[in-house]
């Protein structure tokens, strides 16, 4: 499930992570999916079949064709209701905001509509994208989209920058406590900006960047013992690491090795 990948524009990037694409069929496509919150936020496009999403309560619902997911802080999974088609618009952690018209922090966990963001522009540039004939075609609707909303360049929050630069290099072994001295901001005052700019606090947006930095670690085997596992990413004791691990995947470390579940977690093994 990793598809293609393709970077962005230069006058973007400090926005835009990266573009992306799959497209498999039906039967190569693992019948349930789990996306781990990875910290960052995706405007997906799907040209295929759709996907249901089955959310931890009530029933599961078939998500929209074009639109964003919100910050996720909890496993999000999904199934393909047939062949795999999908063009993905992955921002950077700080990346999203000039482009919001809807608070951050209120579309956390949730699949937003297109047209809900953008209104008939919105459902301009969906159908723009879905009758594209090429992917460099939609890189390019979606970038003189962007650029079009991005009135002012210096929109980049210097002190979020460097701070979730910070968490990044650091894999999210960091205390907000250090973050707010290393970059002399009062701690709420770096909550308040994170919630606003992010829709994640400091300490989430770590965590989750750890428990990536953990599950890379695990698929790659690069230790055998959860001890060892725990002790390399700076887990309090093996309890906490496994209470994190549950808290951001569903299932324990032991059930991540089972060779159907591990196929069928996605997360971000690049960065």
């Amino acid at each position: 499930m990793d598809g293609k990948i393709y970077e962005p524009r230069e006058d973007l990037r400090e926005f835009v992570m990266c573009y992306w694409t799959l497209d498999f069929p039906r039967e190569e496509t693992p019948q349930i999916n789990t996306i781990i919150p990875d910290g960052t936020m995706k405007l997906i496009f799907h040209y295929g079949d759709l996907y249901w999403h089955h959310p931890v309560e009530g029933e599961r619902f078939l998500q929209p064709r074009c639109f964003l997911i919100g910050q996720l802080t909890r496993p999000y999974v999904v199934e393909p209701d047939g062949d795999t088609g999908t063009f993905v618009v992955r921002f950077h952690p700080n990346g999203f905001l000039p482009f919001s018209t809807i608070p951050i922090r209120e579309m956390e966990n949730q699949p937003i509509a297109i047209n809900t963001l953008y209104g008939t522009e919105g459902e301009e540039l969906a159908a723009q994208i879905l009758s594209a004939d090429s992917t460099t075609q939609r890189i390019e609707i979606i970038e003189g989209f962007l650029i079009d909303r991005l009135t002012n360049i210096k929109t980049i929050d210097g002190i979020i920058k460097s701070t979730v630069d910070t968490i990044l290099a650091t894999r999210g072994q960091i205390s907000v406590g250090e973050l707010s001295e290393q970059n002399d901001i009062h701690r709420r005052q770096l909550v308040r900006k994170f919630s606003k700019i992010i829709g994640l606090s400091p300490k989430q947006l770590s965590k989750t960047i750890r428990i990536q930095s953990t599950l890379k670690s695990l698929l790659n085997q690069e230790n055998t013992k959860l001890t060892d596992v725990a002790y390399d990413n700076e887990y309090y004791d093996q309890s906490h690491f496994i209470k994190d691990f549950k808290e951001f995947t569903g299932i324990s470390p032991k059930e991540f090795y089972g060779d159907d579940l591990r196929m069928s977690m996605i997360f971000d093994r690049k960065s």
